[in-house]
């Protein structure tokens, strides 16, 4: 058994800071505005789409020290252990000077009401010390999850292309803390459990995953917390009571991707941004995917396997790993089980595991040679905004142009992630043609009735679905140009 402590480290700005007293759904936010009373850091959304919130964090990883952009107001205090907190109190240039983000959204009239403000300097400066001199795409993919109700975007685009000429990144107190933080931080690193409160209404943080499994086995109705991007909104939106509550997010041996023998394995603690450069180099088309999943904030946050393991059906990763064949290592204790991802989904909140048990990696086969595969996914905004319907297809074809093999998966068309299975059949053994995909529409109503929301109807679905298909079919024969194209290429 790992020895315990019962507070929580992290840094705070420039000072070191230790709490006893930590309710498992206290966030970050309300705990930098109503106790350090920082409250540059505001209040909009609660639910981590507008970005007011953003600060950073900076963790140690295998790369070093890491700084990300992230949302306060659903991040909560226990999975602050070991980081190096930092609001927009702590930015500051020489001899009193503005930083250059401020300087720069000063000069270039990057604010007007200014409440998202602090956000937009946030995300910036975290773009800044990864990108100094950053393309307008590398721009507005830190600024996704920065929303603002005045629409002064111009403007804040020019202040992020002046930031670099306003002094160098030497200067920054970041870059000069930089050693120290991280002896700091290594410090912190105890190897210790964490618990804090009473009985029920506990905070831990394991030591590492054997204890997380050794935990969860003493503890089967825990909420297991890992990027807080959904557990976050239980607690903002719902006042659900998530104690007591494992956090899971700092946990290194959850957080390691590899690939051997053509499959792909990803730790349930692998987040979005860490995976985009893998999944974006071997799987071309999840790339995309994974840059219209929530802001930069939340990828930074959520984890892909977090977004399996809550069973949500219109989680935008389970349908595009299904139909690449995905398998799951579920572990309980020391023992492990892998079954097929889509076998995982028996009904609406229910999946097949068992009490003590977690998602531990995600295995996706890489598609082969020749083979073709494509996600989609719909939505009213494009950018940062949750599923109406998702479809992803991937396709093998004979020599003879018949289709030798194709697995179809929907999000938002059922009550979990699920297989066109009839449309599937259709198509086998067909010539791919456009003939044989229009017959193939027409099986959908045997594989999906969806429901109407406030998302889409249910008419909408069920034609967008069929459309999907006849666009897979058209953008893998080359027979029309590509529908999908990026704002640079459509400018």
């Amino acid at each position: 058994m790992a020895e315990t402590r019962n507070e929580i480290r992290f840094i705070l700005n420039g000072s070191d800071v230790a709490l006893r007293d930590v309710a498992p759904d206290a966030t970050l936010l309300d705990w930098l505005r109503l106790n350090r009373s920082l409250r540059g850091t505001k209040e909009g959304c609660a639910e981590g789409d507008c970005g007011a919130c953003t600060v950073l964090v900076g963790r140690l990883s295998v790369e070093g020290l890491v700084y990300e952009s992230v949302n306060a107001c659903i991040r909560f205090m226990g999975s602050l252990d070991a980081t190096h907190v930092v609001t927009v109190e702590h930015l500051r240039g020489e001899a009193g000077k503005l930083h250059p983000v401020q300087q720069a959204m000063v000069d270039f009239h990057g604010s007007q009401c200014g409440f998202c403000t602090p956000g937009f300097i946030m995300s910036l400066y975290g773009l800044w010390m990864k990108t100094p001199d950053p393309s307008n795409a590398a721009i507005e993919k830190a600024l996704q999850g920065n929303l603002c109700r005045c629409t002064g975007y111009e403007a804040i685009m020019r202040a992020a292309h002046a930031i670099s000429s306003y002094g160098k990144a030497a200067k920054d107190p970041l870059a000069v803390e930089r050693k120290g933080i991280t002896a700091r931080l290594k410090a912190m690193r105890d190897g210790a459990r964490v618990e804090i409160g009473p009985d029920k209404a506990r905070l831990i943080v394991p030591a590492d995953v054997d204890d997380f499994a050794a935990v969860l086995e003493k503890e089967p109705g825990a909420t297991i917390v890992a990027g807080s991007t959904d557990v976050g909104l239980w607690v903002t939106k719902h006042m659900r009571d998530i104690s007591p509550a494992i956090f899971i997010g700092g946990l290194d041996g959850l957080r390691e991707t590899s690939q051997k023998d053509g499959v792909i394995t990803i730790g349930a603690g692998v987040t979005y941004t860490e995976a985009f450069d893998t999944l974006s180099k071997h799987v071309p088309a999840l790339g995309p995917l994974c840059d219209r999943i929530g802001g930069e904030q939340v990828r930074n946050m959520g984890t892909i396997g977090g977004n399996i393991a809550n069973g949500s059906p219109i989680g935008d990763m389970p349908p595009p790993l299904i139909a690449l064949g995905a398998r799951l290592t579920l572990r309980k204790g020391s023992a492990r089980r892998t079954i097929p991802l889509e076998t995982f989904f028996i009904a609406y909140g229910k999946q097949d595991r068992q009490p003590g048990e977690f998602v531990e990696a995600v295995h996706v086969p890489v598609p082969a040679s020749g083979e073709k595969f494509a996600v989609y996914k719909v939505t009213k905004r494009r950018d940062e905004d949750i599923t109406a319907t998702l479809g992803a297809f991937h396709l093998t074809l004979a020599k003879d142009g018949t289709v030798a093999g194709i697995r179809i998966a929907y999000g938002g068309m059922a009550a979990t992630p699920k297989r066109a299975t009839a449309v599937e059949q259709a198509l086998i053994g067909k010539v791919w043609s456009e003939a044989t995909v229009e017959a193939a529409m027409a099986e959908y109503v045997k594989d999906f009735t969806p429901l109407t929301d406030m998302r889409a109807t249910a008419e909408y679905r069920a034609l967008a679905a069929k459309n999907l298909l006849l666009r897979f079919y058209v953008e893998t024969t080359g027979t029309k140009a590509p529908f999908q194209v990026s704002r640079d290429e459509a400018a």
